[in-house]
């Protein structure tokens, strides 16, 4: 039996590419070891069958954003956990060849409230990072809150106008009713307790908050713990 060497190495050799060539090929989703795709160019072999799948490309990966419908509480290495191949959602109009480099360096924006779930964005993609971070307080957020309490009358139209109480200047924002006990919130860059403040002062209890949209980005029927592809034509 041969020493184990690494897949790249045993690809340069087979396919007389070069090592950058025989990294991307791998990275890509492009190399098959006994019939199972393996994308680690260091990974070691020694007598396994290699192929080259057809099809194949040079082209570098190119950076995604995913959205994901992140539960409550979810913690920065809980959420890495969820970015797996067996959480994408099935039904993803914008499915494409799911790489393992897709969730490496997936930066996160515009955090959650705090205890709420709903629409989290990842991405590798500097456009999209640039657009969420210098945009980031012009993007309007929408949140379904679940309460319980009495709302004071008047209430949402005070919101629209920005809330003041007890000396506190909330933020304008637009509320409404989207059944007896859950509000509909579309605000801009609201800080991590802004919503949970809101409605103390308005003397409701929050039960439960959820994220359904960032700018004209909407996380739709995403099931919880589950992600989805930022489409082409999608935009924040």
């Amino acid at each position: 039996m041969s020493e184990p060497t690494r897949l790249s190495k045993r690809v340069i050799e087979l396919f007389g590419c070069s090592r950058r060539e025989a990294d991307l090929y791998i990275t890509g989703g492009w190399v098959a070891v006994d019939g199972q795709v393996v994308e680690a160019p260091q990974f070691k072999v020694t007598e396994q069958r290699i192929e080259l799948l057809p099809g194949a490309s040079l082209e570098p990966v190119e950076p995604v954003t995913l959205l994901l419908h992140c539960p409550a509480n979810t913690s920065a290495a809980q959420l890495q956990h969820l970015l797996v191949r067996e959480r994408h959602w099935e039904d993803d109009p914008h499915a494409q060849r799911i790489l393992h480099g897709h969730f490496l360096r997936q930066e996160q924006s515009l955090p959650l409230q705090n205890g709420a779930s709903g629409l989290v964005v990842l991405s590798q993609d500097w456009r999209a990072q640039r657009k969420l971070h210098e945009d980031g307080a012009k993007l309007e957020q929408e949140y379904l809150v679940d309460v319980t309490g009495e709302l004071p009358a008047g209430a949402l139209e005070r919101l629209k106008k920005g809330l003041i109480h007890k000396g506190t200047q909330f933020p304008p924002c637009k509320a409404s009713w989207q059944s007896e006990q859950r509000l509909r919130f579309a605000l801009k860059n609201p800080p991590a307790e802004l919503l949970q403040q809101i409605c103390k002062a308005l003397g409701l209890q929050v039960k439960a908050m959820k994220r359904i949209r960032i700018g004209g980005v909407p996380m739709a029927k995403l099931p919880a713990g589950q992600w989805r592809y930022l489409g082409d034509k999608e935009r924040f």
